[in-house]
C-alpha cells in the first residue's frame, strides 16, 4: 500500500513535470521558451514565444497533465480519495518546479523552472469533478478578457476551484476534501506568482485582452 502511494506521488509529479511548452516552442520556432517574456513555460509565454496554436495546445497539454494524474490514481488505488488529491497537486507542484527544467541561477544555485500552474490546476479540478470545466472556464474566460491579466486568470483558476468545491461541500454535493484542493492549489498559485503580485501592486504588470487593446489606445492618443 505505501510503495503504490509514493509511486502514484512521484509518477504525477513527473507527469505534472513534463515541459510541454518548452517542447512545443522547440518544435514550433526551435528556440528556448524560456529565452522569451516571463520565461515561463506556460501557455500564455508560450502564445507569445510561437504564437496562439502553441499557446493553446500548451494550455490543452497542461490540463491533461492534471487529468493524467488523477486517472493514474484511481486506476491504481481508487478508494484513496486523498491520494488522488495530492497526486493532483503534485502535478500542479512539477509544472511549476520542472524536474526536467532545473538550471544553475548567477548565483551558483540551482532552480527548478516551469509555469504559473494554472492550466495543471484545472485539469486536476475536472480529474476530481469532471463537469468542473463547464463552469470554471467561462469564468476564466472573462476574467482574462475583462481584467485583463494573464497572472490574474491564472490565480482565478484556483480560487474558482475553491468556491465550487466549497458551495458544493455546502450543499452535500461533493466531499470536503475536494476544498483542500482548491485551498492548497491557490496557495501554490500564489507563491509561484509573487513576482506578478509585485508588479501588479506597483502597476507594471502586463496587460493583456481588452485592457492591453484599451491601455494601447490611451498611450497612442497621449503621443499624439
Amino acid at each position: 500500500m505505501a510503495l503504490k502511494i509514493v509511486a502514484i506521488l512521484v509518477l504525477s509529479y513527473l507527469v505534472g513535470s513534463i515541459p510541454i511548452g518548452w517542447l512545443i516552442v522547440k518544435i514550433f520556432k526551435g528556440t528556448d521558451v524560456r529565452m522569451h517574456g516571463s520565461g515561463r513555460v506556460g501557455g500564455t509565454n508560450v502564445m507569445r514565444a510561437a504564437g496562439f496554436l502553441a499557446g493553446l495546445l500548451t494550455a490543452a497539454g497542461d490540463a491533461g497533465k492534471g487529468i493524467l494524474a488523477g486517472f493514474i490514481a484511481a486506476s491504481i488505488l481508487p478508494s484513496s480519495l486523498w491520494v488522488k488529491i495530492f497526486a493532483v497537486i503534485l502535478a500542479v507542484v512539477g509544472q511549476i518546479f520542472s524536474v526536467f527544467l532545473m538550471e544553475k541561477s548567477a548565483e551558483g544555485k540551482w532552480t527548478l523552472r516551469g509555469g504559473a500552474g494554472g492550466s495543471t490546476t484545472l485539469g486536476g479540478a475536472i480529474a476530481l469533478v469532471p463537469y468542473s470545466w463547464m463552469i470554471i472556464l467561462p469564468l476564466i474566460v472573462l476574467v482574462y478578457i475583462g481584467i485583463g491579466y494573464a497572472s490574474v486568470t491564472t490565480i482565478s483558476i484556483a480560487f474558482f476551484s475553491l468556491i465550487l468545491f466549497g458551495y458544493e461541500a455546502a450543499a452535500g454535493l461533493g466531499p470536503w476534501e475536494f476544498v483542500f484542493y482548491g485551498a492548497a492549489t491557490l496557495v501554490i498559485v500564489l507563491y509561484a506568482l509573487r513576482p506578478n503580485l509585485k508588479r501588479l501592486a506597483e502597476g507594471t504588470e502586463r496587460a493583456v485582452g481588452l485592457r492591453a487593446l484599451f491601455e494601447k489606445k490611451f498611450k497612442q492618443k497621449q503621443s499624439q
